[in-house]
């Protein structure tokens, strides 16, 4: 039989354990309601078993498997085996071996791994080319014998280049039979270890980062799924362009949320201007906000005096001062430093009582809770964050804020109560602040964030509250930092959240851009200010070309037309207020905006990848905001084939270093 029927049967084999894995899902969903044990224990394992169910029955209807690896005699542990590697672990029948391997399982990081400099024990890896769900051909390494059988012109395997250069329709697909060994060392880094990853544009540093996380909970399944897993993109339509990832490969209890969602504690129905936002944004109101916080605590000036019957328990002013001062000294959060206050108080009034013959049984101490609670409520009292920051931006504090910083976040009119206040994105960032202040938050086993080098000090440290006690990775580029309080470097980056010892590595290899298209990007950094190497394309395919027109809207819909006669996506990158009236020139003309076709305003470009990108007006995107190189940077590197320039002012100048010739070319 030949090679490629043996495999297609294999293919048969792995369907069919697919349905035996769901069919034992499903009835172990109906065993596992009738098992005893306690109510939490039976409530857990059911919740497990219909998850597995679930997640089984929506198992892609894709190739079940991408690689297979041949070990040979240099292997001692798997001398004489073949394995199948795919998405996900498919069990043999009857007990027999499994039909694939998962592609996170240790035996498969040969397949990323082995060369035939170092074989590792293989003698044969094989990748598979499919057409949809038909298995189409195959392609061999004899590593034993350091050859690739039918090569590119290059000596390079040709579906590794072709699942590479594949047409970017729909959301990001994961990268599983593509990684590099470099990236694979990233996501197969520890648990208890926090990396950057800075990758220029096309690295594939943020599919890095959402395989990291599928390893993650692989390796360390039971630690994770108590701890969580957070994934922090920069917007909303970026989590909708990787939110089927995780779930393709088998992980759908991953958290992945914008920042703001995170924090969402309100409405967001204001918004800042520049000034505000800078301040807001600026590290110094972490002590702007503790201190109004804690300013409300008050200094004891009389007596606790508690009835109890006929009795009256009396607490001095010094005990009470010294409850306060000790619990301020231990540094607990603003809640909890009140519960422990008053349960302090209840102390000192057992104490007495017992001492006068009174017992203190649980449901006289749950009355003496209610007894002191109000002088509790005098010296410690409750506080909602909005009332805090109500008061903060009502009347800001002189001591921590210049004249100028007070005046840009100070409110022109204060709302009457902080019910009636309007909150803008950065307040969310406040609100958390002090909501952390008061209560602990919510942290997780491991915190995954992208786009790291725009977040604000403010937005650090509500990343570093969530990772406390658990590890990140950080995903970016300083080359594409577009807001005002960028980072200019990795270590003040990760100074501010938390983990100043996490190792920085750079990816500098693009896999996605074009070569043509990262020279021109490449042309910008050395007017970015960022210390990052420039990009070098694996990819000597795709096109770039430059064109000035008279009229730019006619132009755009002209190129838009053009791009529609070849395969994928396309995306028409403009100056945000450029995007709004090219839309309605491509309406006009006739194309389908909104199907693979698509007007993206430039600052919500980043971290989106189109096979055709259009360029409208580079010198609008550029002179749109401070940072306008920065954002043209990210808009230049969002084609992933063919990339079209379409200008009618004149280019700025760090692109006019290229010839024109050579853009063309």
């Amino acid at each position: 039989m030949e090679p490629l029927d043996e495999e297609r049967e294999h293919v048969v084999r792995a369907r069919a354990g697919l349905r035996r894995m769901l069919d034992g899902a499903r009835e172990n969903v109906i065993v596992g309601e009738s098992v005893a044990g306690d109510r939490y224990s039976a409530e857990r394992l059911g919740r497990h078993l219909k998850s597995l169910a679930k997640e089984l029955s929506e198992e892609p209807d894709g190739p079940p498997f991408f690689g297979r690896l041949d070990f040979g005699p240099g292997s001692a542990e798997h001398r004489g085996r073949a394995y199948h590697i795919g998405r996900r672990h498919i069990t043999g029948e009857h007990g027999g071996p499994p039909v694939v391997i998962d592609w996170r399982a240790p035996v498969s990081r040969a397949f990323y791994r082995a060369s035939a400099r170092e074989p590792q024990g293989v003698a044969l890896r094989r990748r598979f080319g499919w057409s949809d769900t038909t298995l189409t051909g195959y392609e061999d390494e004899r590593l034993d014998q350091g050859s690739l059988n039918e090569p590119d012109e290059q000596g390079h395997s040709r579906i590794l280049a072709a699942e590479i250069e594949r047409p970017r329709v729909g959301p990001m697909r994961d990268i599983v039979a593509t990684i590099q060994p470099e990236q694979d060392d990233l996501v197969r880094a520890g648990l208890d270890t926090s990396i950057v990853v800075q990758g220029g544009p096309g690295t594939g540093k943020t599919a890095v980062g959402l395989h990291r996380a599928a390893y993650l909970l692989y390796a360390h399944r039971q630690r994770l799924e108590r701890a969580g897993v957070l994934v922090l993109g920069p917007n909303r339509a970026f989590l909708g362009y990787i939110s089927a990832v995780l779930p393709a490969l088998g992980e759908a209890e991953v958290e992945q949320s914008t920042l703001e969602r995170l924090l969402g504690r309100a409405e967001v129905t204001a918004a800042d201007g520049a000034a505000a936002a800078l301040v807001k944004h600026d590290v110094k109101m972490a002590d702007v906000l503790r201190d109004a916080l804690y300013a409300r605590i008050a200094e004891p000036v009389e007596p606790v005096v508690v009835a109890d019957g006929s009795f009256r328990w009396r607490i001095h002013e010094d005990e009470l001062r010294r409850v306060i001062d000790d619990t301020r000294r231990a540094a607990l959060p603003y809640g909890v430093g009140r519960e422990r206050v008053r349960a302090r108080l209840v102390e000192l009034v057992r104490r007495q009582a017992e001492s006068r013959g009174r017992a203190a049984n649980a449901a006289w101490l749950r009355s003496m809770g209610r007894a002191v609670e109000p002088f509790v409520a005098v010296m410690w009292p409750a506080v909602r964050p909005e009332q805090v920051l109500w008061e903060v931006l009502s009347a800001p504090p002189e001591h921590l804020l210049t004249a100028a910083e007070r005046t840009a976040v100070a409110w022109p009119r204060p709302p009457r109560t902080y019910k009636s206040a309007k909150w803008s994105s950065a307040d969310l960032v406040l609100l958390d602040e002090l909501a952390c202040l008061i209560e602990r938050p919510r942290g997780y086993g491991h915190v995954i964030v992208d786009e790291a080098q725009d977040l604000s000090p403010m937005e650090c440290r509500a990343v570093a509250r969530r990772a406390e006690h658990g590890s990140i990775t950080v995903l970016g580029d300083l080359a594409q930092a577009t807001t005002p309080w960028a980072a200019t470097s990795w270590p003040e980056r990760l100074a501010a959240l938390g983990k100043p010892d996490a190792t920085v590595i750079a990816l500098t290899t693009g896999f996605r851009v074009p070569a043509a298209v990262a020279e021109l990007a490449n042309a910008l950094l050395p007017a970015l200010g960022a210390q990052v190497p420039a990009t070098r394309s694996h990819r000597r395919d795709g096109r770039l070309r430059v064109t000035r027109v008279p009229d730019l809207a006619a132009g755009v819909t002209v190129t838009a037309r053009e791009a529609l006669a070849f395969p994928g996506s396309i995306g028409v990158i403009a100056a945000d207020a450029d995007a709004e009236p090219l839309t309605e020139s491509l309406w006009n003309a006739g194309l389908d905006v909104g199907g693979r076709l698509g007007v993206v305003p430039a600052t919500l470009a980043k971290g989106l990848e189109y096979d055709h990108v259009v360029l409208a007006e580079p010198a609008a995107i550029a002179g749109a905001e401070p940072r306008g190189l920065n954002r043209l940077y990210v808009a230049l590197t969002r084609a992933v084939s063919r990339l079209d320039v379409v200008h009618a002012r004149p280019l700025p100048p760090q692109l006019c270093s290229l010839s024109e010739a050579r853009w063309n070319g």
